[in-house]
């Protein structure tokens, strides 16, 4: 089914699992992603920066998120990644995504409450959810550049859940965006204090650069939502440059493109199975 962050986190959190956020560069990945999933048995958050569904169009993602949600018979969440801009978030919401975050990590404190306020009423009147962020995730991202990430104070999370009713936040402990040659020193002590000061599902960005071995932890510590973006992006370029690099000009593109969408797809079928967490009890929180 087409859903929101909520039901998706919230299954998330009583079975004791982190769901994988995928950043989607084209509309060509999609589908590998999505079946990634289906042959997973897990749901799936397909992610897309503003510029990625302003060329692709909104729509154009929504139509095949809908779609394929309802006949692969699997749980897709289409999530619009750290927008800053109030138009871009309505718009993702008036053409279909089911969830949204509102990035105000780089405001000022009661400005990113004001803010998220805005978008968090809007989204919520259209069945959306939403996703803030308090602390900031240094490195570049779609062109954008924080030189510093910033970690997540607790009190300031706590003051900020208290004001938002944000449907997942996104916590700096020391993830970087864009990494993928060596590995995040994490933060846990904070992480552990942020998740036990606050009642949301948290969320982790800059994800490639997390050691795999440090998942069970993360999801242990309330991280329910887990970003990978670069690892993604990286893979298919590199799979595109060597298959473009020995093609004949008038080869069909689909049998230089499907290779790069087959990587994906086991990038995130490997993802999904560390993410789902399976040697750990079965939360004892509801339903």
């Amino acid at each position: 089914m087409y859903k929101t962050l909520t039901p998706v986190l919230k299954e998330a959190e009583r079975l004791d699992y982190t769901v994988g956020a995928f950043n989607a560069h084209n509309l060509e990945m999609v589908p590998a992603m999505i079946n990634a999933a289906r042959d997973s048995g897990s749901a799936i958050i397909v992610q897309t920066s503003v510029s990625t569904a302003r060329y692709v169009g909104m729509s154009n993602f929504v139509a095949v998120c809908k779609s394929m949600a309802e006949s692969e018979t699997v749980d897709v969440v289409l999530h619009l990644d750290h927008a800053r801009d109030l138009t871009d978030i309505k718009d993702a919401i008036d053409a279909g995504y089911s969830s949204v975050m509102f990035d105000g990590s780089l405001l000022p404190f009661k400005e990113n409450i004001a803010k998220t306020k805005r978008v968090i009423d809007y989204a919520h009147e259209h069945g959306v959810s939403v996703e803030g962020e308090i602390g900031t995730i240094g490195g570049t991202e779609e062109g954008f550049t924080v030189a510093e990430g910033q970690y997540t104070d607790p009190k300031d999370a706590i003051e900020f859940v208290k004001e938002c009713d944000v449907d997942a936040l996104a916590v700096g402990i020391g993830t970087h965006h864009g990494q993928f040659q060596s590995k995040t020193k994490l933060n846990f002590p904070l992480l552990e204090e942020i998740h036990h000061a606050i009642d949301k599902p948290l969320v982790v960005h800059g994800g490639t650069g997390v050691d795999e071995a440090d998942y069970h932890r993360l999801t242990e510590n309330g991280i329910r939502k887990f970003n990978v973006g670069t690892e993604l992006l990286v893979a298919w370029t590199r799979t595109a440059q060597e298959k473009f690099g020995a093609t004949e000009v008038n080869n069909s593109l689909r049998n230089n493109i499907m290779p790069c969408n087959e990587v994906v797809h086991d990038i995130v079928a490997h993802k999904i199975d560390l993410f789902m967490n399976k040697n750990s009890a079965i939360s004892a929180v509801t339903a």
